[in-house]
């Protein structure tokens, strides 16, 4: 009896130490991932270069990276500044949002009978007023140069990772004397390879996809700020199930703010949730199923885990590093039955 419950207690104890030690270590290991996860969109992306006729073949392998660097570093730099033309159009118009908001506020009142209608000068006593706001703008200072610092070590750890890449499969080679070991080992890294870039090609393209299919609908009913929503869409896309939620939540209330007619708000709320459905039901299933093999229970799972780790950061990571679990798990033996409970079907 005691031999049978070896290995499952022993299991739960490794896990148990191992969740312990990534949640202590998370500083560590979110910058180590994400470059990670950098180097694959490099590495992904000079390959798709190298299939462009006539030039790609012709063009070296450095070049081709250098040229997804260049590709990369212009989004980053064309993404902060549509941030920060918003933030400034933002604040011209911010007057205009306070009274639509009020307006939307005092609706609201009628609708639920309070007698006492709400004002600005009622909602700073009863709202604002309660919050400090010395502490609050100290916290988002702090959290936006937390990021900043966070995207220099990402993508300091994504350079060096594609400096290793040109030893990597010497290193394999040296790692032990057994033959088969070694190819199990070069296997598994291959199919990890194969699988993690099929997925966040697929991914990045489909969320391309949502976010300027988004942007004609928003743009066509007079959205304000649509490029930042489509944007904001086509990132939040890379999380399960949560992702698609606050993809339609965050334009929805810019909507309310805006349009003082529901009718309004409805034609911008409709053609997302549509958008939403037909990538949710029709698009991700099959890159869940063709490129990873995942379960969608074990992707719920792993996200709820994975945020509960690393916060926003895990949601996400939580779908790259369950489909990894899942091929390192299938290639051994005592594992494997755990591997087949994440994927779809049962097959490996």
């Amino acid at each position: 009896m005691n031999d049978r419950f070896q290995s499952p207690v022993s299991g739960a104890i490794l896990a148990a130490v191992i969740g312990w030690v990534l949640f202590v270590g998370k500083a560590v290991f979110i910058p180590i991932i994400l470059g990670a996860l950098v180097a694959y969109v490099i590495v992904g992306l000079a390959r798709l270069l190298g299939r462009i006729p006539f030039i790609g073949p012709i063009l070296p392998s450095r070049i081709r990276s250098a040229l997804s660097v260049l590709v990369i570093a212009y989004g980053l730099v064309a993404i902060s500044n549509l941030i920060l033309a918003n933030v400034d159009s933002v604040l011209a118009l911010a007057p205009q949002y306070q009274e639509s908001l009020l307006a939307v506020i005092q609706r609201t009142a009628v609708f639920f009978h309070i007698e006492t209608e709400p004002t600005w000068t009622t909602l700073r006593r009863d709202l604002v007023g309660q919050i400090s706001m010395q502490p609050l703008i100290g916290s988002i200072v702090a959290s936006v140069s937390a990021i900043a610092v966070m995207v220099i070590v990402v993508l300091l750890y994504a350079s060096f990772l594609l400096v290793e890449l040109r030893s990597f499969d010497a290193k394999i080679a040296a790692m032990s004397n057994d033959q088969r070991s070694i190819d199990r080992t070069r296997k598994v890294a291959a199919d990890i390879n194969s699988r993690i870039g099929a997925y966040l090609a697929l991914k990045t393209f489909v969320s391309a996809l949502l976010g300027v299919t988004s942007w004609i609908a928003m743009a066509f009913m007079g959205l304000e700020f649509a490029a930042f929503w489509a944007v904001l869409i086509a990132l939040l896309n890379y999380i399960p199930y949560i992702g698609s939620f606050l993809g339609v939540l965050f334009p929805l209330m810019m909507a309310i703010v805006q349009f003082a007619n529901p009718n309004d708000v409805l034609a911008v709320l409709l053609p997302l949730i549509a958008l939403q459905f037909a990538i949710g039901n029709f698009l991700d299933p099959y890159i869940m199923g063709n490129s990873l093999n995942l379960s969608p229970f074990a992707i719920l799972v792993s996200l709820a885990a994975w945020s509960a780790l690393w916060g926003i950061p895990g949601a996400f990571l939580a779908v790259p590093i369950t489909a990894i679990m899942a091929i390192v798990f299938s290639a051994f033996a005592g594992t494997r039955p755990i591997a087949i409970l994440l994927s779809r079907d049962g097959r490996l």
